[in-house]
């Protein structure tokens, strides 16, 4: 009896694993050859065969690479904040019985149903210096007296981008917390109440506790989604002017498709996995411990 337990079992196994095979290759195929073949080319030098590290030196010595990288933790530091706050600031509100709170919910999630190249036409639109809207709303509300070039120089434009992302990108980390606030049991706060907890008391040390998990996943999830974030900036400014708004995907792209460099362009992704796999190793520690 107890064989042909262990026989079925087996055979149960095995056929979960052919039903996952073609999903498998077809993931190989289209991530994992291209993941192994950037990683051999990044250990190439231009126009030579064997391994090399000049590539890595490249990068080391490349002022453009040290600003690109810096961009890239402004953007990305700034709208993963931005996004907690704000995405935290509207599912509290969405958590509750309010009336409409379907319709609600909706609006708050059509920033992220825009896909990103629309998102950056449309606030490129925006901060158009002539006939901008941006600036003709602020100029009539008497908060600016001429119009700024938000693309333009200085500080602005990578300022201006990060705005755009942070209205493209908080629904995502509010859709992760609303479900959060909805794990939470009723019972805790009822509770608290009636032991005479004020509203900040509950959110302190009901809210965020219970919210724990669901802070370090959006943390996770959504940093990597913003150092990954390549079609919101290439239809806003193509990482210009100058430099101003390079981030290490624009940068990427650049060197892969308009220079033709595919050996340095293959060690400036391989970076940035890295990054993104340092990142990662909170959450990857954290579902190993549910597991």
């Amino acid at each position: 009896m107890c064989l042909s337990v262990a026989t079925a079992r087996s055979t149960s196994i095995r056929t979960g694993y052919l039903f996952v095979l073609p999903a498998l290759l077809l993931l190989l195929a289209v991530l994992g050859f291209p993941a192994l073949w950037s990683l051999g080319l990044s250990f190439r030098a231009e126009g030579r065969d064997g391994f090399s590290l000049e590539q890595y030196r490249l990068l080391l010595e490349d002022s453009l690479f040290h600003q690109t990288f810096w961009n890239t933790g402004l953007l990305v530091g700034l709208s993963v904040a931005a996004h907690l706050g704000l995405g935290l600031a509207v599912a509290l509100p969405l958590n509750l019985p309010l009336r409409g709170q379907a319709t609600l919910r909706l609006v708050a999630l059509l920033p992220w149903v825009v896909p990103d190249v629309v998102a950056g036409i449309i606030w490129k639109w925006l901060y158009n210096p002539l006939n901008g809207a941006l600036n003709d709303v602020l100029v009539r509300l008497g908060l600016l007296t001429t119009p700024l070039d938000w693309l333009g120089a200085g500080h602005l434009p990578l300022v201006s981008v990060i705005l755009a992302n942070v209205w493209r990108g908080f629904p995502f980390v509010m859709l992760i917390l609303l479900a959060g606030l909805q794990a939470i049991p009723r019972e805790r706060y009822e509770a608290a109440s009636i032991d005479g907890a004020n509203a900040l008391q509950r959110f302190r040390h009901i809210t965020l506790p219970g919210l724990r998990k669901m802070l370090v996943v959006s943390l996770a999830l959504d940093t990597v989604w913003e150092v990954r974030r390549f079609g919101l900036i290439q239809a806003m400014t193509q990482g210009g002017p100058g430099n101003l708004t390079e981030v290490l995907s624009t940068l990427v792209y650049k060197q892969y498709f308009a220079f033709f460099r595919f050996e340095y362009a293959s060690a400036i992704a391989v970076v940035m996995a890295a990054v993104l796999l340092i990142v990662s190793l909170p959450y990857i520690r954290m579902i190993s411990q549910e597991e």
